[in-house]
């Protein structure tokens, strides 16, 4: 398998099954070498943003993967990704200013 750049949860599971399949492991075999619960890998498969690290790491010792972290070269999928997430995280804090703002007025 080649190096495979994840972006996000379901770049991740999808790198994950990808590999299971080409090893030609199913699941239930999978869930067995790493010792974690079926239900879990369906899940980590499908991109769920739940998964617990130890459990990631589990399956990836089971794939005899590794994991590297670098420095990321942006592209402009990159670029918009980080604009959107700068945006929701703007627009939380600003829904959570005027919640706190609206229930200062209400109890003055």
């Amino acid at each position: 398998m080649a190096d495979q750049r994840i972006s996000g949860w379901a770049g991740f599971g999808a790198t994950v099954k990808g590999a299971r399949q080409e090893q030609g492991l199913t699941q239930a075999q999978l869930v067995t070498k790493a010792q974690v619960s079926r239900a879990w890998l369906a899940k980590f498969e499908s991109g769920h943003r739940g998964a617990e690290f130890e459990q990631i790491w589990r399956v990836l010792l089971a794939l005899d993967l590794s994991l590297f972290v670098r420095p990321t070269v942006h592209d402009e999928r990159d670029l918009a990704l980080r604009q959107a997430l700068e945006n929701k995280r703007d627009q939380r804090q600003d829904a959570a200013r005027h919640s706190s703002s609206t229930a200062t007025h209400v109890f003055q």
